[in-house]
């Protein structure tokens, strides 16, 4: 089952026309989110985030777009899949509504909710063999859209079918000023040392919910000095750890880039306190 503006239909049901604007224009937002025995894990932040987001594209924020009502709107489609006491990936969508060409003919937005079963209900560190490569055939731009979590992605499609093509795990994307600042589906942290390092936002990477988090928790540690500042290809290869960062997985340790082979051992240190974090909300 699906939630289509509150109503739960079944997943093979036509529920859009070809003039959808997410399908013509990619006119949409969406949060993934994880959901564990009644939790959503980072819901607050994935709810600020989403409205954020809806001021920044012009949206007009429905008046009971609260976060309870979405909360609570996510929770009757797990229900109707009758996944409530386990761990349920969620997508939440919002687009606005069909009419005009580029320039839209209403600022109105729907929604639509989405939940698969995942198999761990808490994050857990994946250490098998995972190699990356830089993709350099197009560019992340450095502006505040490339900072939303908006369905226009298709430099993301392009370096994930390089990626499949070439037999890496994940890429690493690069923008205009030949930065890194982040992978196909997360944000990227440098290990040094003490030292945890990953780009600004002014750089134009993902405004990311674990990102977040993780810099909190990064910030308040005595163990850790955290650095938000751009990131040279040439770092890669200097430093102790790699590892990416997303809503899904929690993190995700490189292993490998290029000749370089990475250790694991602040991401293992950091993956326990992230979920002691999330079971928090």
């Amino acid at each position: 089952m699906v939630n289509y503006n509150g109503a739960l239909l079944a997943k093979d049901k036509a529920i859009f026309t070809h003039n959808n604007r997410a399908f013509k224009y990619g006119d949409a937002l969406f949060e993934s989110v994880r959901y564990v025995n009644g939790t959503l894990f980072f819901w607050e932040d994935h709810y600020f985030r989403l409205m954020a987001s809806m001021r920044i594209l012009r949206m007009e924020i429905p008046m009971e777009f609260t976060m309870e009502f979405l909360e609570e709107e996510i929770k009757n489609t797990i229900k109707a899949n009758e996944l409530e006491n386990g761990a349920v990936r969620v997508r939440l969508t919002v687009f606005r509504n069909e009419g005009g060409f580029y320039t839209p003919s209403t600022n109105e937005v729907s929604y639509v909710i989405e939940t698969s079963p995942m198999e761990s209900p808490f994050f857990i560190l994946n250490e098998e063999t995972y190699e990356v490569e830089l993709f350099k055939d197009y560019y992340v731009n450095k502006d505040m859209l490339s900072n939303l979590k908006s369905t226009n992605k298709i430099l993301n499609v392009v370096a994930g079918v390089y990626a499949e093509e070439n037999g890496y795990a994940n890429c690493l994307l690069v923008n205009t000023d030949k930065k890194v600042v982040e992978a196909i589906n997360g944000n990227l942290f440098l290990v040094k040392g003490n030292q945890i390092k990953t780009a600004p936002l002014s750089d134009g990477c993902l405004d990311g919910i674990i990102r977040k988090n993780l810099m909190k928790m990064i910030a308040g540690s005595e163990e850790y000095d955290l650095v938000e500042e751009s990131i040279s290809p040439f770092e890669l290869q200097k430093v102790d750890e790699l590892f990416l960062t997303n809503s899904i997985v929690g993190i995700q340790p490189i292993s490998k880039y290029r000749k370089k082979e990475y250790e694991t051992k602040v991401a293992k240190s950091l993956v326990g306190k992230l979920n002691a974090r999330a079971r928090l909300g």
